[in-house]
């Protein structure tokens, strides 16, 4: 079984207003974060935070299961730990995705899941033009170390541990946009 935790517990201080609720052509940047995903494997965890009611509204109809992070100002480590937590027994992968992340090209997800079912990497990770970026591709023998993180570290620091145990797919393509700052916000509208 394959799941994807969608992060969706931050504060939204730099944007100053909650950014997962923000409406981009109709829906809640959230929304297209989520059905982009839901296509590519058998379960979904959204983490959520303080704003859980109206994440979980924004996400009605869909079929998703969620996760409270009681204390999300201890940063996205703690979200991710609280999505792992959430798993259910018999996931093999686990994508850690963004939920503020509305326009994931639609090729990555595949190239990320096939890469892992050729095996040989406990990690995938896309490289956009020589980037690291999102989501990444943990195989359950990294839960553990997953479940562990705190801080707002995220997982880049379970990636870099042992470079000999990921491999990196290679787009050529932009790092997908994310919704921190109302600059961004307006670069996607």
């Amino acid at each position: 079984m394959t799941a994807v935790i969608v992060l969706a517990a931050g504060l939204a201080r730099r944007m100053g207003r909650q950014k997962l609720l923000l409406d981009l052509r109709g829906k809640p940047v959230v929304r297209w974060s989520v059905e982009a995903l839901l296509p590519h494997v058998d379960d979904v965890v959204v983490v959520t935070g303080h704003d859980g009611a109206e994440i979980r509204a924004a996400l009605a109809g869909l079929a998703v299961r969620f996760a409270v992070n009681p204390r999300p100002e201890d940063g996205q480590g703690s979200s991710i730990a609280v999505g792992v937590s959430a798993l259910k027994p018999a996931t093999d992968a686990a994508l850690i995705a963004l939920g503020d992340q509305p326009r994931l090209p639609p090729a990555v997800v595949p190239a990320l899941l096939k890469a892992f079912a050729e095996g040989g990497a406990a990690i995938v990770t896309p490289i956009y033009r020589g980037t690291q970026g999102t989501p990444v591709l943990f195989g359950a023998g990294v839960f553990a170390e997953l479940a562990a993180l705190g801080g707002d570290a995220g997982a880049r620091s379970v990636v870099r541990v042992r470079p000999d145990r990921v491999r990196a797919v290679p787009f050529d393509l932009p790092v997908p946009d994310d919704v921190d700052t109302p600059d961004d916000y307006a670069r996607l509208m």
